[in-house]
C-alpha cells in the first residue's frame, strides 16, 4: 500500500508562485515514475507533469511547460511541484500520483496511487 499526501497550496495573486510537496509512505515509489495532474470545477482531471525515477526525465503539459518545475527527492520520498508565474486558469485541486510503472506516463490509468489534492486558487 502507498500513501500519498499533499501539502502546499493555497490563494496566491496572479503572477505569484507556489510549491507544492508529495510525501510518500509504504511502499517504496523511487523506481517509477510520478506524477501531477489537476482539477478544475467543472472539469476532468488533466495531466500536469511526471519526472522520473532518477529524475532526470521530465515532460509538461504545454499549458504549464516553461512555468512549472516537477523535481523529487527520493531519500525523503518525496516529489515536488514548482510553480510560477501562476494565472487564474491555474486554478485547482491538484494531486500527486505513483504510476503504474508505464513509460512516461501521461494518463490517469498509467497511475494506480493518488492523493487526496491540494487546493490552488490564483486571483487576478
Amino acid at each position: 500500500q502507498v500513501q500519498l499526501v499533499e501539502s502546499g497550496g493555497g490563494l496566491v495573486q496572479a503572477g505569484g508562485s507556489l510549491r507544492l510537496s508529495c510525501a510518500a509512505s509504504g511502499r517504496t515509489f523511487s523506481n517509477v515514475f510520478m506524477g501531477w495532474f489537476r482539477q478544475a470545477p467543472g472539469k476532468e482531471r488533466e495531466f500536469v507533469a511526471t519526472i522520473s525515477w532518477s529524475g532526470g526525465l521530465t515532460y509538461y503539459a504545454d499549458s504549464v511547460k516553461g512555468r512549472f518545475t516537477i523535481s523529487r527527492d527520493n531519500a525523503k520520498n518525496t516529489v515536488y511541484l514548482q510553480m510560477n508565474s501562476l494565472k487564474p486558469e491555474d486554478t485547482a485541486v491538484y494531486y500527486c500520483a505513483r504510476s503504474t510503472g508505464r513509460w512516461l506516463p501521461r494518463r490517469r490509468s498509467d497511475y494506480d496511487y493518488w492523493g487526496q489534492g491540494t487546493q490552488v486558487t490564483v486571483s487576478s
